[in-house]
């Protein structure tokens, strides 16, 4: 539940708001019943189901990112310290990274990252043409 909650805090929240904000239309005075119904419901469906989807998708890669890391590939994650430089940070075992709670540290970088926000390294396929 607490990964859930830390992953999902933002979603959540959003999700909240926008249902407030369906509740405060639906209990207009000139809003049918059945309506008021209908909008509700629909609204808790839609976000159910959009942040479940959400996280089962982002559990999914957090732990296909774990398995390939302790295989010793190399992950990718977001870095958002500096924006002009690269926007990403290489991670692997051959480079002094960690992986503890869900998390990539390294005694020689500042900052940890959430495997949350990691994505597997692709290396591109460079077809040259033939001459």
């Amino acid at each position: 539940m607490n990964t859930f909650l830390e992953l999902e805090a933002g979603n959540l929240s959003i999700a909240f708001f926008f249902l407030v904000i369906a509740i405060i239309v639906a209990t207009r005075p000139f809003v049918r019943s059945n309506v008021k119904k209908f909008v509700l419901f629909t609204t808790i469906s839609v976000f159910a189901l959009l942040i479940a989807g959400h996280y089962k998708i982002t559990i999914d890669r957090m732990q296909s990112v774990k398995e390939a890391f302790e295989a010793g590939k190399e992950v990718e994650c977001e870095s958002r310290m500096n924006r002009k430089a690269a926007q990403s940070v290489i991670v692997s075992k051959k480079l002094g990274w960690k992986l503890e709670n869900a998390e990539f540290s390294n005694p020689g970088y500042s900052r940890k990252f959430h495997s949350s926000r990691c994505i597997l390294k692709v290396k591109p396929k460079i077809d040259l043409p033939k001459k």
